[in-house]
């Protein structure tokens, strides 16, 4: 049998040299001696697994986000699936999300035994709240909007949908640190707020981890034990649950990162306002709407581009590290064929993900390399 191998080194490696890059974590952990210093006391502890430095940071998430709770996990896709299993969603259940979304958002879904059920979304690349409501059903438990790309989504219309029919919401803001839906913060407006700190985060650590916030003391006692084995103390399983704890080395990686996270949003922030300044005169070009009621972090830059594939191909060959997220949607994946969705089931998305490019828009690229990237696509459609 032929062995299977790791496909992110090559993929790494392809666009490595590229000057205008969308991995930037050599310069955002440059100061890395002053974490491997603090790594170095915690050697001596002992202290690697739920310990004190989860209890830190589980403090200063609770602070950021004014939350009652925060639970530390390991990834994001975790905070996604126990926040689904702690709220009482399993076999025959359906839950109503996005299909333009990351894999794991579903895959926390069908994780839990539950279907998920797709609605389109809007010209934001979020979930249509005015979409909802038919393809709620007598199995639907809750509806999981994702904050694509650090937009929250419409939460005032999704939370009256679901306080109407009685559903749960649970928030997946893996993109979504510092973003703001008219004035409170991304993450804090259903039952559970489901956070990401995977290495390309604009909250990073140096391998997987993720946590969840929540108002519900109830939630909350439910998450600390399916995260821990269902372990009240060394002796006593309440529950049979999970092993998902947030590794003391990645809540130090975390917590010196937080330090710098209002810094690394507003450069963001100003970095998009440039592109979409040097951008808006390309016909060829389309930005999506700007929402004046969000504060948007931008986790990534994303417009549409006629010819699009063409267009990256030429930036790619320019020194610039163009991506696409994602060119398949969720409800076309291969994995999904057991639920029936066909093409043309979700039009907005599937027009969306033909033609949407990412360009770097991280904390370290500088006004003259965003500048460049314009150039490189006006002399494209030139």
């Amino acid at each position: 049998m032929k062995k299977e191998r790791n496909y992110l080194p090559e993929q790494y490696s392809r666009t490595a040299g590229l000057p205008i890059n969308h991995n930037y974590l050599r310069q955002q952990f440059a100061d890395y001696a002053k974490i491997l210093k603090k790594i170095g006391r915690l050697a001596q502890e002992g202290d690697y697994t739920l310990g004190k430095q989860v209890d830190e940071f589980e403090a200063n998430i609770r602070k950021l986000t004014g939350s009652r709770h925060a639970i530390g996990v390991g990834s994001g896709t975790d905070a996604i699936f126990l926040s689904l299993k702690a709220s009482g969603i399993g076999n025959g259940d359906e839950v109503i999300t996005t299909p333009y979304t990351f894999v794991a958002t579903i895959g926390a879904i069908v994780a839990t035994g539950a279907k998920p059920v797709f609605a389109d979304i809007g010209e934001d690349y979020n979930l249509d709240p005015a979409l909802l409501v038919p393809r709620i059903s007598a199995r639907t438990k809750a509806i999981l909007p994702v904050h694509w790309s650090g937009l929250p989504c419409r939460m005032d219309a999704i939370l009256n949908i679901a306080r109407q029919h009685h559903l749960s919401v649970i928030e997946d803001s893996c993109h979504g640190i510092r973003a703001y839906f008219k004035g409170k913060a991304a993450g804090t407006f259903g039952l559970c707020g489901c956070f990401s700190m995977h290495p390309l985060k604009n909250l990073n650590v140096w391998g997987d981890g993720g946590y969840i916030v929540t108002d519900s003391d109830e939630i909350y006692k439910r998450l600390m034990l399916l995260r821990n084995h269902g372990l009240a103390d060394r002796n006593e399983c309440r529950i049979f649950g999970y092993n998902s704890r947030l590794d003391s080395i990645q809540a130090i990686v975390a917590n010196h990162l937080l330090q710098k996270i209002d810094a690394i949003t507003k450069a963001r922030i100003d970095n998009a306002r440039l592109y979409d300044e040097v951008l808006r005169e390309i016909k060829q070009i389309i930005i999506p709407p700007r929402r004046p009621d969000a504060v948007q972090v931008y986790h990534l830059y994303i417009v549409r581009a006629e010819r699009r594939d063409e267009l990256q191909k030429y930036l790619l060959k320019n020194g610039i590290d163009a991506k696409v997220h994602y060119p398949v949607p969720m409800h076309l994946q291969p994995a999904a064929k057991i639920y029936g969705y066909k093409a043309g089931d979700f039009p907005v998305c599937e027009r969306t993900c033909k033609s949407v490019i990412s360009l770097p828009v991280h904390e370290f690229i500088t006004e003259k390399q965003i500048k460049t990237v314009a150039k490189k696509i006006k002399e494209f459609y030139a």
